[in-house]
């Protein structure tokens, strides 16, 4: 046991956004659902807003620099829910009100949280037939931008500023470790991995990254289906999704994930919400496969939200979320499934010359 240091002095912070960054790193060794070598998780969910409250400050900021958004000008961005709580943690402290343009699977816990910091919600009842909720989410931002005089798009999915905000988290791992063989981060927007995979090879060559994505997610190439879990994963190819840095990419169902949520919860008290719970899975299998403990999962954010999800055993029961022992594979697409072969699936970025019929919009 590690006895508590009461020498060292707590930062004093005069705003919220000098919370933001400078998470600690904690040994994981509880069983998921076997033993494991161990590895460390970046514990996203102590800084307030989670890891997107990164992505945040810098869109935020960058817009500010660039004269694109004005003093008290309006924030408006389509988010899943994650995004949103860290816009408005930002939005607030710098003078912005934020409209989160969300859709009706949105938990009503993160709309009451929403709220209650301020937000103004505007909600999406149907998915676009063939972009799924993202593509509506957007077609509902540009409708707000026309009707908001100097209103802010962020564009998460999109804009490099998103990223260049995970920047500081790639030095801190640097800074934290002395050396790493692998780190796991899930993927929604491509930011996180994006912006801490070139700060990462710069010290470490050869470490691995290793991708989380969600079944029914089309970021990777898979066919588009119904998702059950919030924060990764997408309906779009995102622009910010760097497929080049990717060693492998897996992915883990909802019932493998709210189940490492919940051994984490009580093996490790420290756990959080389906991104958690499968990059945790997907880090115990990597120092399993590398023969090391030196691997790193990015844990996106923490419990809270999940208390009607992941934590409630009624909700679990309903959706049948019951895991099943496996490992994963390279051709069973109805589990835990795995691929090295990592490539942009959007035709218009591959320069075919069309539109992308998922995403919408020609992104060449």
């Amino acid at each position: 046991m590690t006895a508590l240091d009461l020498s060292r002095t707590a930062p004093k912070c005069r705003s919220a956004l000098d919370l933001i960054g400078n998470t600690p790193v904690l040994r994981i060794d509880t069983p998921l659902p076997g033993p494991h070598r161990g590895f460390w998780a970046k514990l996203e969910g102590f800084a307030p807003g989670g890891m997107k409250a990164r992505a945040a400050l810098s869109l935020v900021q960058g817009a500010r620099s660039r004269g694109e958004l004005r003093p008290g000008g309006a924030i408006v961005e389509s988010t899943s829910g994650t995004l949103g709580i860290g816009l408005v943690c930002v939005g607030t402290a710098l003078g912005h009100p934020v409209v989160i343009v969300a859709d009706r699977e949105l938990d009503g816990m993160t709309r009451a949280l929403l709220r209650a910091h301020g937000a103004r919600l505007e909600i999406v009842s149907e998915p676009h037939p063939v972009g799924g909720w993202q593509r509506a989410r957007r077609e509902r931002v540009a409708e707000l931008l026309a009707e908001l005089p100097g209103a802010y798009w962020p564009d998460q999915y999109g804009n490099p500023d998103n990223p260049a905000g995970y920047l500081g988290m790639g030095r801190e791992l640097v800074n934290q470790f002395e050396h790493l063989d692998a780190v796991v981060c899930s993927v929604g927007t491509g930011g996180h991995s994006a912006g801490i995979a070139p700060v990462l090879r710069e010290r470490w060559p050869g470490i691995k990254i290793v991708g989380v994505d969600s079944p029914g997610s089309t970021v990777f190439g898979h066919p588009a289906a119904h998702r059950l879990m919030r924060g990764l994963g997408s309906s779009i190819h995102p622009r910010n999704v760097a497929y080049d840095v990717f060693d492998e990419v897996h992915w883990i169902g909802p019932a493998e994930a709210a189940d490492a949520c919940r051994r984490l919860a009580a093996g490790a008290f420290v756990t959080g919400g389906w991104s958690t719970g499968a990059v945790a899975l997907v880090a115990a299998w990597c120092a399993e496969e590398l023969g090391s403990d030196e691997v790193c999962g990015v844990f996106p954010d923490g419990p809270h939200r999940y208390w009607q999800t992941v934590f409630d055993d009624d909700y679990i029961a309903e959706h049948g979320l019951v895991p099943e022992a496996r490992k994963p594979s390279e051709v069973d697409s109805s589990g835990w499934t795995r691929t090295r072969a990592v490539t942009d699936p959007c035709p218009s970025r591959a320069g075919a010359g069309v539109d992308c019929g998922v995403c919408g919009e020609d992104d060449r």
